[in-house]
């Protein structure tokens, strides 16, 4: 008999209880591929959402949190462009605006463009066609958006006390945009009373395939950029990536995704730490009888660690399948559908179960070093 199947057979002579163990590291296990993969979906969204249009450069104001909290004058659009190496620069203006819903306020994303900018090359219109310079009365509308509020080309709706006039309804290849109200950016300024003002930019380089070190020196003069004063901007440019994963946003759900994951780990490991001591002392006398017939202590241990490895696998891939079962069914939600995005990466996935190996050693080790010390002789004082 192989030594494979023979492991096999310990575990199934006590099915219930390798039933049970399996689901406990599979919600563990389950719980961290999902947390993790929600985390570095919304990572890889935002890097999508910009280097989908080629964007290679953010700027924001310098010294603040997040977009949201960020301020900076307009005029200095015309100064980025003015540098070296620099194509364009989209400004934009960002807000959370509270839109009724029946009887509820739902937190929604409100975008101002320029309607010169070339973050709408990208979208591609269902119905109507983007927004006007002039048309301050005008919004566009994400698909998902558009069916969540009810509503279409033509249709009147109200914005922060504003009567706004739908002109057209698009998808963007970026799935977040997809639920969001984009309107001119000069209306955004009056409605907010930020005239003039703008949360960022979006800069793209005449060289699409400059080397990081040629980007960060274009970071570095957009950074020194003052005005007609002579007064700084207070600009501050980084690279895409780096503005991703340095984002306060990023770094929150990371953070909470991997506490939370090491709690449901650290659960699954004392719940197999349990199990298989309870498997150890139940067999005292089959070991001791193992080692009586010439078993070393190495390969008691290896059975033990064996059986221990075998229900974290198991647990693995129950937990993997499902993560992503539950990933899919969450993000189909509409009230979770514009937030979330179902798409668990197969890193995600392989450092669920290289958590799930971690958890069975853990839960193994101590076991396996218990029976490893037993004697031929402990099974026949063993009641």
């Amino acid at each position: 008999m192989r030594f494979s199947t023979f492991l096999l057979k310990n575990l199934l002579r006590r099915k219930v209880r390798t039933t049970l163990t399996c689901i406990g590291i599979a919600v563990a296990v389950g719980t961290t591929i999902s947390l993790l993969g929600i985390s570095d979906s919304f990572e890889r969204g935002m890097v999508q959402s910009f280097s989908g249009r080629g964007v290679d450069i953010v700027v924001l104001e310098a010294n603040v949190l997040d977009q949201l909290t960020s301020d900076i004058s307009l005029a200095a659009r015309d100064q980025v462009e003015q540098v070296p190496g620099v194509k364009a620069a989209a400004p934009g203006l960002l807000d959370i605006i509270a839109y009724r819903m029946g009887n509820t306020d739902k937190s929604l994303v409100l975008q101002g463009w320029d309607p010169d900018s070339f973050l709408f090359d990208s979208l591609e219109f269902i119905e109507g066609g983007p927004i006007g310079k002039d048309e301050e009365g005008t919004v566009m509308l994400g698909d998902e958006l558009s069916k969540q509020i009810q509503k279409k080309l033509g249709d009147t709706l109200e914005i922060d006390g504003h009567a706004m006039k739908v002109v057209g309804v698009f998808h963007s290849p970026i799935w977040q945009e997809n639920s969001c109200f984009i309107i001119p950016l000069k209306a955004m300024q009056k409605m907010t009373l930020r005239e003039g003002r703008i949360t960022g930019m979006s800069v793209i380089l005449q060289n699409a395939g400059a080397s990081h070190d040629e980007v960060q020196k274009i970071c570095d003069q957009i950074d020194q950029l003052t005005d007609d004063n002579g007064n700084s901007y207070r600009l501050s440019a980084k690279q895409t990536n780096d503005y991703v994963s340095n984002s306060l946003h990023i770094k929150a759900t990371h953070a909470m995704a991997w506490l939370t994951s090491m709690i449901a780990i650290t659960v699954g490991a004392i719940g197999m730490l349990n199990t298989m001591i309870m498997s150890v002392v139940e067999r005292v006398k089959e070991i001791s009888i193992l080692r009586a017939i010439g078993w070393r202590k190495g390969r008691v241990v290896k059975m033990i660690l064996g059986e221990s490895l075998i229900l974290s696998a198991g647990g693995a891939v129950l937990g993997a399948i499902l993560a992503v079962l539950m990933t899919r069914w969450l993000v189909s939600l509409p009230q979770v559908s514009a937030y979330m995005h179902a798409d668990i990466s197969a890193a995600v996935i392989a450092k669920g179960f290289g958590l799930a190996i971690v958890v069975g050693i853990l839960g193994g080790i101590y076991p396996a070093y218990r029976a490893a010390t037993l004697l031929p002789s402990d099974g026949l004082r063993h009641e």
